[in-house]
């Protein structure tokens, strides 16, 4: 290899990782909690978590967005990042941007993460939680019972927790859907 061939391959390794930084930064900055709400239509979903256990624990546990709405996994990350640009999106058009308008979409976009979290058998949540690690002794008897038959009857997280960190929304009647 002669000199300059080097010297090429040595400024061509130092972009790419140079590069791969930045990105790599990037990934972190926006899955901040802060970069999550920095829009107003997300100040809604920020106020409910800071009621939960989720927001603030005895034990100083605390889960922000991306712990529950970004997989850790790259190629699922970047299909999640691609996927949450439409809330952007939105805000941006003025589809969300106000607290009416949220809740007039809130249906659709909770159903939307609901699915998700069904389909990924709820993978976000069990970074956390394991129905291998739980001590079923120390539930009440009702979450005992359902959590020791979940996966039984192919239960996930989302089956029965939905609204566990955010309001759940009502279910749109079907004749307010044939005013719209």
């Amino acid at each position: 290899m002669s000199g300059r061939t080097k010297k090429g391959a040595l400024l061509l390794l130092i972009i790419g990782a140079a590069l791969m930084s930045l990105f790599n930064y990037g990934l972190q900055a926006t899955n901040t909690t802060e970069f999550c709400t920095s829009c107003h239509s997300m100040q809604t979903n920020l106020k409910e978590l800071k009621e939960t256990v989720h927001y603030s624990s005895a034990s100083g546990v605390h889960a922000g967005c991306a712990d529950c709405h970004v997989p850790k996994a790259f190629i699922p990350k970047m299909i999640a990042k691609v996927m949450a640009a439409k809330d952007v999106y939105h805000e941006i058009l003025g589809t969300i941007d106000t607290p009416e308008k949220y809740e007039k979409h809130r249906w659709d976009m909770a159903t939307r993460v609901w699915a998700k979290m069904k389909a990924t058998d709820s993978r976000e949540c069990r970074s956390c939680h394991s129905f291998d690690r739980m001590d079923l002794s120390a539930q009440d008897k009702i979450a005992r019972k359902k959590h020791d038959s979940a996966t039984d009857k192919g239960k996930t997280c989302i089956d029965c927790h939905k609204g566990i960190a955010h309001e759940e929304p009502d279910e749109p009647d079907d004749e307010e859907d044939d005013k719209s």
